[in-house]
């Protein structure tokens, strides 16, 4: 068999009008993408930095709270070795040896300078030094006080003992 020529010219007609909807969206395609990447990537920073913020506030908080941990911890140790000293002090100041009851006193009168005496353990420290020294009648007034006046607390800075004596002149050394 041989080949036939074609009976005549083929024509190809190209409509050069709008294009098609799809057309023109597909063409779009690749510029909305990367608009969507932008978009993701925007969204994606903000939460970074909102949960950075967040971060830095939780960890400012917990920095604050560990701090006030420290100082009640602290403080609580030492009011607690405070204490451990006044029953130190308190111990000496019944001692019937008056060296020891000297040394005892002297120590309660320094204790109870410090900041960490509240007023209760300063009543204590009243009472005590009622007791110790012969004044167990619960009478506000010393003896040799005025009427009216009041009697003086341990951190007074008074005298040691009645007689107008201080600490310096009845301190001695204690043997162990």
């Amino acid at each position: 068999m041989t080949p036939v020529p074609s009976p005549g010219p083929l024509d190809v007609v190209v409509h050069s009008g709008p294009a098609d909807w799809w057309v023109i969206l597909a063409g779009l395609g690749p510029l909305a993408v990367l608009i969507a990447a932008l978009l993701a990537f925007y969204i994606n920073w903000r939460t970074l930095k909102q949960r950075t913020a967040a971060d830095q506030t939780a960890l400012d908080q917990k920095r604050e709270a560990d701090a006030d941990a420290l100082r009640q911890k602290t403080e609580a140790d030492s009011r607690a070795e405070w204490w451990r000293r006044t029953q130190w002090a308190l111990d000496r100041a019944l001692d019937p040896d008056e060296g020891t009851k000297a040394l005892g006193l002297a120590t309660l009168e320094v204790l109870a300078r410090s900041e960490l005496a509240r007023t209760e353990e300063l009543e204590l420290f009243d009472i005590a030094w009622k007791s110790v020294s012969g004044d167990e009648n619960g009478d506000d007034e010393e003896a040799g006080a005025a009427p009216g006046q009041e009697t003086a607390f341990v951190d007074d800075g008074g005298n040691l003992g009645e007689n107008g004596t201080t600490d310096e002149d009845n301190a001695r050394e204690v043997e162990p």
